[in-house]
């Protein structure tokens, strides 16, 4: 059976902006599926995130648009292979232009850092201690 595939469809203010924001993260976008109102950004073999223009990403709700500077619509979190992953990705993040929103969050077994993209999407980035989740 193949492993399930995740397209998480997120608004962008600005598509290009959006794009070299997530190059700079070390992501890159499938052209395939890619136009000048949408991107695929490949995160893994298995996780992809759909950044649609604005206008774009209307056309598939009916509801409005949630206004990330004052609200929150997702979590979004990714596993990182250690806590210098985490450190690393969430480090190329701000230095991209993301803001990070809250201190690193640290309970020894696990390991967690957030930052808001562009368009104030929360990314959650954490790093578990795979001992801590053995049976």
């Amino acid at each position: 059976m193949p492993a399930t595939m995740i397209f998480v469809n997120l608004p962008v203010k600005d598509l290009d902006a959006a794009k070299a924001f997530w190059e700079k993260v070390g992501y890159s976008c499938n052209p395939q599926f890619s136009d000048d109102r949408c991107a695929c950004l490949v995160i893994s073999d298995t996780i992809h995130a759909m950044l649609l223009t604005e206008a774009r990403f209307k056309e598939f709700t009916h509801k409005a648009i949630t206004d990330t500077s004052t609200s929150t619509e997702a979590l979004l979190c990714l596993s990182a292979g250690s806590r210098d992953e985490v450190d690393a990705l969430v480090g190329a993040a701000v230095a991209a232009g993301a803001s990070e929103p809250r201190p690193a969050q640290d309970h020894g077994f696990m390991y967690g850092r957030a930052f808001e993209d562009l368009d104030g999407h929360t990314w959650e980035i954490m790093w578990m201690d795979p001992a801590a989740v053995q049976g």
